[in-house]
């Protein structure tokens, strides 16, 4: 007996999240959210206090890496009393599953907030197959009638 399941592009991303992601390299000065809403994924990056120019983005084999830099202070003559707010670059990578649209992430930076949208690619995308019947009768007796159905090729 075959068992049909239903393919879903974001399994093997889905199991990196259950698994808390890989980070690479790390900062806690990046703290970062992230879901899925619908057929995409949303990472919020908080980076305040970092000037936008300094931000970079990049990926490389199924790697996205985000930097970012943030300045400090010009103290002159000032004593510092207290010096909590992390300076210096910061870094973060993110390993990401198959079936992916990496060319079509798009970034957005406001109020502090790094916003990813990363799209699962167009042919990952769960669709249905329409399954017609040649007509014959059937042992059952009956005329062919249409059938949908899913299946998981990507296994």
């Amino acid at each position: 007996m075959a068992t049909i399941t239903r393919f879903d592009p974001f399994r093997e991303l889905d199991r990196l999240l259950g698994d808390g992601l890989r980070n690479v390299t790390s900062s806690p000065a990046l703290p970062m959210d992230l879901y899925k809403d619908g057929d995409r994924f949303v990472g919020l990056i908080d980076l305040p206090g970092v000037d936008p120019a300094s931000i970079d983005i990049d990926v490389e084999d199924r790697t996205l890496t985000v930097r970012a830099e943030r300045t400090a202070p010009a103290g002159g003559d000032a004593q510092w009393l207290m010096h909590e707010r992390q300076s210096g670059t910061f870094a973060r990578q993110l390993a990401m599953g198959k079936g992916l649209a990496t060319d079509k992430i798009e970034a957005e930076y406001t109020d502090g907030v790094l916003r990813l949208v990363i799209p699962v690619a167009e042919e990952a995308q769960p669709r249905k197959i329409a399954v017609s019947h040649n007509g014959h009768n059937g042992q059952d007796g009956h005329q062919g009638q249409l059938v949908e159905g899913s299946t998981d090729l990507g296994s």
